[in-house]
Order: structure tokens, then sequence, then C-alpha cells
């Protein structure tokens, strides 16, 4: 419905985790990368032989201003989506702790027996993610189960979004898989999920 393609695609991604500096490698073409700088608004597309940038957009986020679920987006729109969407689960719980963050415990949650405890979390505006306010849900191990949010920048379509499958990278318990649902009027979530992330390795530097 966005433009972009079905089919699953496999991506390596570089962060920098002080700063909401993304960069996909390859991004549409095998010759292209794709650079999101949150920070300054901006995406960029470019060459990934010598750096050259052969296409920008800044101002990036109010581009979606007017659209609808069928919307199509331009290959720079889904690059931001993407961008700012990884950038904010690869720094998670991290996140929590950064300037002008804000959170508070919430009540607890049931589902599939388990019971979760909840955190509301409050984003600044200097930080791109998915909505301003959010809420994590955390198993008795310390571990995210799920995270719900609305997106701003598709027309704020509420979302659960689970997360599983963690493994240990340089000491770090990453969940490797994730799964984004519809989110229903009650809380529940929808039966099939829209979008699945897989991760295959992390190395930090």
């Amino acid at each position: 419905m966005r433009g972009f393609s079905e089919k699953p695609f496999r991506e390596k991604l570089t962060v920098d985790t002080r700063r909401e500096l993304i960069r996909f490698s390859p991004w549409a073409k095998p010759e292209h990368d794709m650079l999101l700088r949150a920070e300054d608004d901006r995406v960029e597309l470019r060459a990934a032989s010598d750096d050259t940038v052969l296409e920008s957009r800044s101002g990036i986020r109010s581009t979606y201003g007017g659209y609808d679920l069928t919307s199509p987006w331009e290959s720079l729109q889904v690059g931001y989506f993407i961008g700012y969407a990884m950038w904010n689960y690869l720094t998670t719980p991290f996140l929590f702790t950064y300037p002008g963050v804000a959170s508070r415990e919430v009540e607890p949650w049931t589902e599939n027996g388990e019971v979760w405890r909840r955190l509301h979390v409050v984003y600044p505006q200097s930080l791109a993610t998915h909505c301003a306010e959010q809420t994590f849900y955390f198993g008795d191990d310390g571990l995210l189960r799920r995270l719900d949010y609305n997106v701003d920048v598709n027309v704020g379509v509420a979302v659960a979004h689970y997360v599983d499958k963690y493994q240990e990278f340089d000491g770090i318990q990453v969940p490797t898989r994730r799964r984004v649902h519809r989110r229903n009027t009650d809380n529940s979530a929808s039966e099939n999920w829209s979008i699945g992330i897989d991760i295959e390795t992390v190395t930090t530097a």
C-alpha cells in the first residue's frame, strides 16, 4: 500500500546510540545506502561506493500530512519511518535514561496467563519516535514483552508490538523477533501481524 516492496528484505543497520543517526545498507538498490539524521529531520540517499549524496529530503516528518492508510510513500519516507523506528527499538531501554525522557509505572496487565508490569514513557519533541507517549510491558524477568503506541506518521494507527526470542550479544539481551499488530479499543491485539522484523546478529563498538 505504501509503494514499497512487499517481499522480505535484508539490511545492515549501523546505529549511533548517542545520536539519532542510522544508516541502511543497501537501500532499494545494491549501490545505494540510506542515512537518517533525525536530529536534523533529514534523510539522504547516498552512493555506497563514495558516500556521495544522491538525493535528500529535509523536513521529512511534515511530509506525511494529509495521507491516509493507502497513500503511497516515497522511498525516503519509507526510510525515515523504518529508520527512526529501528533506532528507537535498538536503543530501548537505555533510551529511557536520555535527557528529556520521563517515565512512570502504571497498573499491570495480564496476558496469556502472565502479569506484565507496565511503564508509561513520555518522549521530548527533540526525539523522532512513533508518538510522544508510549507504554512498555515487562515480564517477571525484566525483559520487554510488548510496547504500545500510535504511529503519528501513519494517520495515528494504534499498535501492539510484541518482542521475543531474546539472544545475548556482547552482554546485552536483544529481542530478535518483532511482530506488529493493530491494537483494538479494548487494548487487545488483532490476530494477524502486519509488520515483522527479524534480527540476525548484533555487534557493538
